[in-house]
């Protein structure tokens, strides 16, 4: 039985099939919309760096045969055939995308899907409809990538500006020519092919866009032009590839004198979006000399904002990481937490700064830690208890956050360094023993069981193995296995100057146990 994706979801292929000759089918359509559909092989910058990596309808393979187009089959508007093990290092992603040739945007598209076969049968599927967009008119659908393994990750994200926006997101341009001929019609699919199904036959593509091939000479009778115009990846074409031939003078518009061509050039190298001879210049920046200001009526026209500024743009390494399971860490500062109906999580009071989706926030309070209030232990929190079904997202004053996933373990930590937990979770007060303190000893706040707790720190903590003798300052502690044995103790051989703060007291914890045992300390006292 397939597995079903949702956007933003990730799967390791060697838990989806053993095998490594898969096939990628995609259907995608709409009322009077047509789509142009390929991968492109990234490097480990996420760039296009390798044209002979962009498969499409007029370069249907790669150079070594490890990714193939091969046309409308088994009820698939496009299909590709993908073989792990023959892809070359140096490319990091596939990336199977669909454009939009014409009129018309991406939340007009009827149901769809991406769907991975292997061995005949299929076993990945990421189904996506028209209520998933808006403006878009190209979108990543979705992506192979090596992360020490090969994976598969449901992207589902667009840009407004179709393919010339693609193209620049993965480090290309574009570049008119003349309209090319036909591509040929598609080649019988090999036989590792999968069955056909039951779905909509798709509507015929229209005439497709040459991409990097240099037009052909006119014949004495030219067909009417193409409703396509022929973009051209402007790149690093390496030997045998094709490309625009260096030197070649550009047309000049109509009414403006054409100049004279200049001396042929090497090759030109891979060029940045929006790069360019000059610096960009913002809107309204001041002149060469400081102090003085452009003269009235613009005697200088300020530079255009480059399409790369585009807000959707600017902000595309800000978005959402994808879901990976319950708990994904969305950046160093921030943790996601993805909730169902029954199987609520409790985090600090005041930590949610985001939420999507029908979710309930109630207030538990400390008896949840036992009868130890803390005012008695210095161990007490505030919790809200969330429920419902969407996601939270969970920060306290940009401390960094961890999350640590317990699979019927125990761990230890302080209750300030904790900014979340599953409900699920078995919670207990533990009293640290140790003489010369107030008390008699400190509190620490015991997890077990099967779940996730989500820890924060004050700058990047260290992991240190617990040997025989092992101190770390009670203020810096963060976590410590359950094996390790913690006893307070008072500094004999060092001053108060030996702590972060002269004021406190000389106080540590000492930790104990056998190999294998660690304690989290984080650079700073709470």
């Amino acid at each position: 039985m397939a597995r079903e994706f949702q956007r933003g979801h990730k799967a390791k292929i060697s838990d989806l099939t053993a095998g490594t000759d898969l096939y990628v089918g995609v259907q995608i359509s709409g009322p009077g919309l047509t789509f142009d559909i390929s991968c492109f092989g990234l490097d480990a910058d996420e760039r296009l760096s390798d044209d002979r990596y962009f498969i499409f309808f007029n370069q249907p393979k790669s150079p070594e045969d490890s990714v193939q187009l091969l046309g409308a089959q088994a009820g698939d508007t496009e299909s590709f055939r993908v073989t792990l093990d023959q892809i070359p290092p140096q490319i990091q992603k596939l990336s199977f995308t669909a454009t939009l040739d014409g009129a018309g945007q991406m939340s007009q598209i009827a149901p769809g899907y991406v769907r991975i076969v292997a061995g005949g049968e299929e076993v990945a599927r990421y189904s996506f409809d028209g209520a998933e967009f808006s403006t878009e008119r190209a979108v990543m659908l979705g992506d192979f990538y090596l992360k020490d393994v090969w994976r598969f990750a449901a992207v589902g994200q667009g840009f407004d500006g179709g393919l010339d926006a693609l193209l620049k997101n993965f480090g290309g341009e574009v570049a008119e020519e003349e309209p090319a001929p036909d591509a040929p019609a598609p080649t019988q699919a090999p036989a590792f092919a999968p069955p056909p199904q039951q779905a909509p036959a798709p509507q015929a593509p229209a005439p497709a866009p040459t991409f990097g091939a240099p037009a052909p000479p006119p014949a004495p009778h030219a067909p009417a032009p193409s409703v396509h115009t022929a973009p051209t990846i402007v790149g690093t074409t390496p030997a045998g590839g094709v490309g625009t031939p260096p030197g070649t003078p550009p047309v000049a518009p109509p009414g403006v004198p054409p100049q004279a061509p200049t001396a042929p050039t090497s090759p030109q190298m891979f060029t940045p979006p929006g790069a360019g001879p000059q610096t960009f210049t913002p809107p309204g920046a001041p002149s060469a000399i400081p102090g003085q200001g452009q003269p009235f009526g613009g005697a200088t026209a300020l530079a255009p904002v480059p399409p790369e500024a585009n807000v959707r743009v600017v902000l595309t390494k800000y978005a959402e990481a994808p879901v990976g399971d319950r708990w994904t860490e969305q950046n160093p500062q921030l943790v996601r937490a993805t909730l169902t109906k029954g199987a609520p999580i409790l985090a600090k009071q005041g930590s949610m700064v985001a939420y999507q989706g029908d979710i309930d926030f109630a207030h538990k309070g400390s008896g949840l830690l036992g009868k130890l209030t803390g005012a008695l232990t210095g161990q007490g929190m505030s919790l809200m208890r969330c429920s419902g079904d969407g996601e939270v997202f969970l920060a306290d004053e940009a401390s960094r956050v961890f999350v640590i996933r317990l699979q019927g373990e125990q761990l230890y930590t302080s209750a300030q360094g904790v900014l979340a937990f599953d409900e699920a979770l078995d919670t207990e007060v533990r009293r640290i023993e140790g003489a010369g303190l107030p008390g008699g000893g400190l509190f620490s706040m015991l997890f077990s069981g099967t779940g996730a707790v989500a820890v924060k720190t004050r700058g990047v903590p260290v992991v240190i193995p617990v040997g025989p003798a092992t101190y770390v300052d009670g203020n810096a502690v963060i976590a410590w296995s359950a094996g390790a044995q913690a006893v307070t103790t008072t500094a004999l051989r060092l001053r108060r100057s030996g702590y972060a703060r002269q004021t406190s007291e000389a106080v540590n914890l000492q930790f104990r146990g056998a190999p294998g045992n660690f304690v989290v300390v984080q650079p700073f006292e709470v």
